[in-house]
């Protein structure tokens, strides 16, 4: 397939038809697989993993990897260019909950303006994942945004430094880090081109029942007794929360985020730990 066609196919994957209302057509986009830390990462690019609100600009609007529309401000999306680019609706390190909470207002408002748009790839862009964020670089040049950075992205070298770098991110409050390889095109769904770093792996479950605490946690939760959504698989999560959280738990039939350590041959998690509910529109 030429790079031309390639191109093509990609424009026309990225928005499907939907019947939900209030909806765009479904984005197809390029999704980050998990890093096993086995593969060879010289030459591969490495940048952190912001916790924000994953966005598509449409090159007219800025939606959700779910295809629901955001209410920015015309302020913030002001410069943003006329070809697809995606980014990280972010707030800075921690303030996930704060960000959901500004997105999922329908009104625009100041709050927006709190926030930015950390620009990782242009579907929109023609050629290899380097040339493709050099041009969204080129625009922002000559449109000059408030509101939207390209993130930068720096040689990974070896595992080592890769370690080391994961390493210095967490010391100062970060996530994990993307690996990308420079010469990937850009491909809808699970690639091995785009690895997600972290020393926990992430997983969601769904909230089945709350389940009462002792001791300390008498009179409020325990644990959460949650079910994957993959297999059926039940189990406890029961560390992670705080204080608040246990007074008031995420509701039954909640879509929940927690880390673990890998899986037992059970294929239960091994040690999951509560991170926070996933907001299931985003």
């Amino acid at each position: 397939m030429t790079g031309t066609l390639r191109l093509l196919l990609c424009l026309l994957l990225l928005f499907l038809p939907d019947a939900s209302p209030g909806r765009a057509a479904l984005p197809q986009l390029m999704l980050a697989e998990s890093d096993d830390g086995s593969g060879d990462v010289s030459g591969w690019l490495m940048s952190e993993k912001l916790d924000g609100v994953r966005g598509l600009w449409d090159g007219t609007r800025l939606l959700s990897k779910n295809g629901l529309p955001f209410s920015p401000p015309a302020a913030f999306i002001e410069n943003f260019p006329d070809f697809a680019i995606e980014g990280e609706i972010w707030g800075g390190r921690g303030s996930f909950a704060r960000t959901v909470s500004i997105v999922r207002k329908q009104a625009d408002g100041d709050d927006w303006l709190t926030l930015r748009f950390a620009v990782f790839d242009a579907p929109g862009v023609q050629g290899p994942f380097t040339a493709r964020l050099e041009a969204v670089r080129r625009w922002f040049a000559v449109h000059p945004s408030r509101f939207a950075f390209v993130i930068d992205h720096a040689p990974a070298g070896s595992r080592e430094a890769l370690t080391q770098e994961l390493r210095r991110i967490e010391e100062q409050g970060g996530e994990g880090l993307i690996l990308r390889r420079p010469d990937a095109p850009y491909t809808p769904g699970r690639s091995r081109d785009v690895l997600k770093v972290k020393r926990f792996v992430d997983a969601e479950a769904r909230v089945v029942a709350h389940l009462p605490g002792r001791g300390r946690n008498e009179g409020r939760l325990g644990s959460l007794l949650v079910e994957l959504p993959a297999n059926g698989l039940r189990f406890r999560i029961g560390s992670g929360f705080s204080d608040a959280e246990r007074e008031d738990p995420p509701p039954i039939g909640t879509l929940v985020t927690f880390r673990h350590n890998g899986f037992h041959d059970s294929g239960l998690p091994r040690f999951p730990v509560f991170l926070r509910v996933r907001p299931e529109e985003f």
